[in-house]
């Protein structure tokens, strides 16, 4: 598999957390372009606090990260965290994806809505697209947030826990999908807690108490974890 040489992301001397306590402290780690980067660590190490720094959603306390990615990130977030009662469909949801193009209160071209179709067929959801969330299995929600960031045609995909507590056809269907945008590509960073997905993985950073512990190469890093 070929990809371009050089680092999507270059994170010095990085601390930051919500409040006045850091999460994080002092991590300097290098996130390779157009690979999977795999986060591991226990509960309570970082790895979601890093992804929401990489995403722009939690703010540095000090030290920098440059990106050279050139769009804005797609996040992925745990289906737990999207509320159960949200009266949307999935596919008003996955067209949400398109937003990052348009506005939300654009609307959307033909091109979007075919590529947001395709997004819903790539992830194996068009006879749900008129299914509210909430009548969704935990594996269909997840497979749907996917399927928006995926709509997004971002050159920086990021997921938190992707996979925790699906079923095995809906953990395989993500990790398939995830392979498939990194060979075209786009830079991939998830937090994960399977050593067996971060192992699939061509860089891993080991956490640990909000500090960088390793880095490396997965049959590596895990080995420490």
């Amino acid at each position: 598999m070929q990809h371009t040489d050089g680092a999507a992301i270059k994170i010095e001397h990085l601390t930051a957390g919500y409040g006045a306590t850091p999460v994080l402290s002092e991590i300097s780690a290098t996130i390779p372009r157009g690979q999977i980067t795999a986060i591991v660590g226990p509960n309570g190490s970082g790895k979601s606090t890093l992804l929401g720094v990489l995403a722009g959603t939690v703010p540095t306390q000090s030290g920098t990260v440059h990106r050279s990615t050139t769009q804005r990130p797609a996040f992925v977030m745990q289906h737990t965290a999207i509320p159960p009662t949200l009266p949307l469909t999935v596919g008003e949801t996955v067209a949400m994806g398109r937003w990052a193009h348009r506005g939300p209160w654009r609307r959307l071209t033909r091109e979007d809505r075919a590529i947001a179709r395709a997004c819903l067929e790539r992830m194996d959801l068009t006879a749900l697209a008129s299914r509210r969330l909430d009548t969704l299995s935990g594996g269909q929600r997840q497979r749907t947030l996917l399927a928006q960031a995926l709509a997004q045609q971002s050159d920086l995909l990021l997921l938190d826990e992707p996979a925790t507590g699906l079923d095995a056809a809906s953990q395989a269907a993500i990790s398939d999908a995830v392979a498939e945008v990194s060979a075209a590509g786009v830079t991939v960073v998830q937090a994960t807690h399977d050593l067996a997905e971060a192992d699939k993985a061509e860089h891993c950073l080991l956490l640990g108490e909000g500090r960088l512990i390793a880095a490396g190469q997965p049959g590596e890093v895990v080995v420490r974890s």
